[in-house]
């Protein structure tokens, strides 16, 4: 994994709950806030092409606005089909008030 952290967003700028799309070079990442800590999973979903940072919230578990396939945002875990594949995560830290991905996938 590469230590090339990359700021994405001000921490204030997300608050516990919400999520929004990102874009780190051509990759469109989401970033959740769960309960103050951070997180970050490709944006698209893995059973269609569509933006799971304009789907729903709950908790760890972002579901698609399309089919309403789930994933845990901690693992990037299938948690309700029709997904069957896994989504990539990604490292996040906060340094300085600052949101900070790693684009290279866990």
């Amino acid at each position: 994994m590469s230590d090339e952290f990359q700021t994405v967003a001000k921490a204030d700028d997300l608050a516990p709950g919400e999520m929004m799309q990102v874009r780190v070079g051509r990759q469109r990442i989401g970033l959740y806030n769960v309960d103050g800590e951070f997180f970050a999973t490709d944006d698209t979903c893995s059973h269609e092409e569509a933006s799971l940072t304009e789907g729903f919230l709950f908790d760890d578990i972002v579901e698609c606005p399309l089919h309403g396939a789930a994933f845990c945002v901690r693992t990037g875990e299938v948690e309700a089909f029709p997904a069957t594949v896994d989504i990539d995560t990604y490292a996040v830290r906060v340094v300085d008030g600052e949101v900070q991905v790693n684009p290279t996938p866990k």
